[in-house]
C-alpha cells in the first residue's frame, strides 16, 4: 500500500494563485486543484471538478480552462490548491502519484465536470493506493483508498456507490 499525502490550501480566485508559490520557483508550483462554485443542478459553492498542473504550474493550467469563468456566478468560484508532502521523489514518480490521486479522488467523488474521466479508473495504475488528505481540504473525504473501490478478487466493485455496502 503506496500512501500519497497531499496538503490543501485556499480557496483562491485565479488571480491569487498567479502570484502563490511554494518557495522562491514559480516553475515548481504545480499538484491538484479542486474547484468549487454554483451547477444548476446541484447549486452553490458544491465541487465542481478535479484536476492536475503536472509539468505546469497552477497558474499555467487554469488559465487553459477558461470556460471556469463562463460560469454564472463566475466571481464566487474558489480554487483549493494541493501538493504532495513527505518524501522527496523524482519527478517522473511524482508524475505518477499525482496521477493516481488524481484518478481515487474523481472517481470517489465525481465531480459533475469530472464527468468524461469518472469511469475511466486505471485499475492497474491505482492499486494499493491510499490518498491523505490534509488541512484545507473542503469538501473533499480525509482519506481515499483503491481497497474500497475493488472487492476480494480485485476487480472493481460494482456496488461501491450502492447503499448496501454502508
Amino acid at each position: 500500500m503506496e500512501i500519497i499525502n497531499i496538503w490543501w490550501e485556499g480557496p483562491f480566485q485565479l488571480p491569487e494563485i498567479e502570484n502563490k508559490t511554494v518557495g522562491d520557483d514559480k516553475n515548481e508550483d504545480y499538484g491538484i486543484y479542486q474547484i468549487y462554485g454554483t451547477h444548476p443542478v446541484y447549486g452553490n459553492n458544491v465541487l465542481l471538478y478535479i484536476g492536475k498542473a503536472d509539468k505546469q504550474t497552477f497558474s499555467t493550467r487554469l488559465n487553459q480552462e477558461q470556460h471556469w469563468w463562463s460560469n454564472q456566478d463566475a466571481k464566487n468560484i474558489q480554487i483549493y490548491l494541493g501538493r504532495l508532502i513527505g518524501e522527496t521523489v523524482d519527478e517522473e514518480k511524482w508524475s505518477n502519484m499525482i496521477g493516481r490521486a488524481e484518478q481515487l479522488l474523481i472517481y470517489s467523488h465525481r465531480p459533475a465536470h469530472n464527468s468524461s474521466n469518472i469511469n475511466s479508473l486505471n485499475q492497474e495504475n491505482v492499486k494499493g493506493t491510499h490518498v491523505l488528505n490534509w488541512n484545507v481540504f473542503n469538501n473533499l473525504l480525509p482519506e481515499v483508498s483503491s481497497m474500497r473501490i475493488f472487492d476480494e478478487t480485485n476487480e472493481l466493485n460494482d456496488n461501491y456507490f450502492s447503499l448496501e455496502n454502508l
